[in-house]
């Protein structure tokens, strides 16, 4: 009898067949080339704050996930406008993002990354934290980062001393996978004005019956989006350093990856019907 290994060292002598196999034991054919953006316009995070060094906490976590797991090379940029071009942007094929305020995009590098780029099969953004407080403002010309993110920082009644209740509403996406169905955490949570639960499957969100400050209204932690044939992947945590060293929150960036090359797949329909239920618990829970 044939074993799996005997075939694989079979048709790798011949020359064939190779990718697919590597395919199904959930490995990509070549490595995912990540350019992870931290630069900061407004408030810096100590996560992404150099200090001197050559890399930040998070861009140190990221290199070090991608090394040990193989799936993707990273390169940190805090320099949007000379590496978040047009010409750049067709060197990568996932797009992380660890920024505030308004960034130095060139109205030609948008134009490509909101209507080329991450539309295509394989491509994707990774958004962390502070993405959501980037380009915060009401001019409409920045209406299309705030939909690609799918909200926009409006406050953090849970400050990074906080230990929040989290619920995961969808356990099966492979960066939920990791949290299991429910955990606590502490970190820096914010709430969201432009959020759109028609346009988003939200996958996590503050439990408050089990969160010592309570709000009466839906607070999301993580969500997901196609776009066009490109993913998107948001998670609210990653404002303390400790956070990027945790290793199930490192797991789950690793299952985000993995969702967003195609390695697994997962229904990211919207969700509208469970951010409506969370609405009204958060409601009863905070005795509105």
């Amino acid at each position: 009898m044939y074993t799996r290994r005997m075939i694989i060292v079979s048709l790798a002598a011949l020359g064939l067949c190779l990718p697919s196999l590597r395919a199904e034991a959930g490995k990509p054919d070549k490595k995912a080339r990540v350019l992870f953006l931290t630069q900061s316009k407004g408030f810096r995070h100590g996560s992404v704050n150099r200090n001197g060094r050559d890399l930040a906490p998070a861009e140190i976590a990221m290199k070090q996930l991608g090394q040990q797991t193989g799936l993707f090379e990273v390169h940190s940029t805090q320099d949007a406008a000379a590496d978040f071009t047009v010409e750049n942007l067709k060197k990568y094929d996932i797009v992380m993002l660890y920024t505030t305020g308004v960034l130095p995009i060139s109205d030609e590098a948008r134009e490509y990354f909101v209507n080329g780029w991450l539309k295509q099969k394989g491509h994707g953004v990774i958004g962390f934290h502070s993405a959501t407080d980037t380009y915060r403002t009401k001019d409409p010309k920045h209406k299309w980062f705030q939909e690609i993110i799918g909200g926009t920082f409006n406050g953090h009644p849970w400050g990074s001393g906080s230990k929040v209740t989290v619920s995961v509403h969808d356990t099966k996406h492979p960066a939920m996978q990791p949290f299991g169905a429910e955990f606590e955490i502490q970190d820096e949570i914010y709430q969201y004005v432009n959020w759109v639960p028609q346009n988003v499957h939200v996958l996590m969100s503050i439990n408050m019956a089990k969160t010592k400050i309570k709000k009466p209204y839906h607070v999301p932690i993580a969500w997901a989006r196609e776009w066009g044939e490109g993913r998107i992947f948001y998670n609210n945590l990653g404002h303390r350093n400790e956070t990027w060293t945790n290793k199930t929150f490192l797991k789950s960036t690793e299952g985000a990856v993995r969702w967003v090359m195609g390695l697994e797949n997962a229904n990211v329909e919207p969700n509208p019907k469970v951010s409506q239920a969370q609405e009204e618990k958060a409601k009863a829970d905070a005795g509105s």
